[in-house]
């Protein structure tokens, strides 16, 4: 009789054939896929919110990661769609900076920018040097200094979204770095056009001076326009020197991890940067291809534009919601300082040297 309930019992129980056709078994791709919605939803709030009058002056970026931020505070996102989360914060990333790279045009830096490259080289081994051995004296966190250091000698936000991998810096950390990068950025901007009406320099001048001190792009187009389309021009040639030099530096960058993580810890693996490679083929591709072989509508090139910016937002998010309140605290405040004395130092070097 025993045996019958046993036997009856173990008929009762699904196989996994049954469990498969029944549709019992969860979906894998749910989380992932919500995931990535989940930080599509908050880009969208961050591109609007930096639609508003003031939020416009510190970008989508900050924006978007100050969102995921006071989410991640309020509101602890569901375990499950971390998959989709990561994805945004790692894959997304790689595939902005690739598209990114359609916005350097390294035909007009060789034709007209060259003189400019020579400063631009002498901006991002300043500003490097200093920041390092500033932190290094405030005895700030390395990684997140490392980060500040290139962001403020390249190009913000993009630059420090493109050495995280080959730095092996956690996403806190990166997510710290981009709105750090930003914020400040915004704020030496204004100040730009604050104080350019009483400054003894050329149109010319003032735009040479802003492209190759500010953070950004953004923050390069923001001071140098009030000096009108000759200083905006230039001011844009001068940073378009400097995003190109950040492939090269991150190849550096590449040698110099190799070395010291051999140095400390025997045998450690440096991923090559393959999204650089895409980097710079679309860089090729924008500046030698389109427009001399293949036409392509200005509202297309706009498009792509926009969502290069809109994906590496998506990835912001992604590593925003990785952000707690204690790192801000404790962990950011040094490299902060140190940031902000280089910024400064830098501007002035760069004035008295134009």
């Amino acid at each position: 009789m025993a045996q019958q309930e046993i036997t009856e019992k173990l008929d009762e129980v699904p196989s996994s054939g049954q469990q498969k056709k029944s549709g019992k078994r969860p979906n894998r791709a749910l989380p992932w896929i919500g995931g990535i919605a989940f930080t599509f939803f908050i880009a969208l709030l961050g591109l609007g919110l930096a639609k508003i009058p003031g939020f416009d002056r510190v970008g989508p970026l900050a924006c978007a990661i100050i969102i995921a931020i006071i989410c991640r505070q309020i509101w602890e996102y569901p375990e499950k769609i971390r998959p989709g989360i990561e994805f945004s914060a790692k894959k997304l990333l790689r595939y902005a900076i690739v598209l990114y790279g359609l916005k350097l045009n390294i035909a007009v830096i060789f034709n007209q920018g060259m003189p400019l490259l020579v400063r631009d080289i002498g901006t991002i081994v300043f500003a490097m040097a200093i920041m390092l051995l500033i932190a290094k004296w405030l005895k700030a966190d390395f990684v997140l200094s490392l980060l500040l250091a290139v962001g403020t000698a390249v190009c913000g936000a993009a630059a420090i979204a493109a050495v995280s991998p080959i730095v092996k810096s956690e996403e806190e950390d990166t997510a710290i770095g981009v709105g750090i990068i930003a914020l400040a950025g915004t704020v030496f901007a204004l100040l730009y056009t604050v104080i350019r009406p009483f400054l003894p320099i050329s149109g010319s001048d003032y735009g040479v001076w802003s492209g190759i001190s500010l953070h950004e792009i953004a923050h390069v187009a923001l001071a140098a326009a009030p000096g009108g389309e000759d200083a905006l021009a230039i001011a844009l040639l001068a940073k378009l020197g400097r995003v190109f030099l950040l492939v090269p530096l991150c190849f550096i960058l590449m040698y110099w991890m190799k070395k010291r993580n051999v140095n400390d810890a025997g045998k450690t693996k440096v991923d090559f940067p393959w999204f650089l490679i895409g980097f710079i083929v679309m860089s090729l591709f924008g500046s030698y291809v389109i427009g001399e072989y293949i036409e392509i509508p200005v509202t297309i090139m706009d498009g792509i534009a926009y969502l290069s910016t809109f994906i590496l937002t998506m990835a912001m998010v992604g590593l925003g919601l990785n952000v707690s309140f204690q790192a801000l605290r404790t962990k950011a405040s040094r490299p902060f300082i140190a940031m902000l004395i280089t910024s400064l130092l830098l501007s002035v070097l760069t004035f008295f040297t134009l």
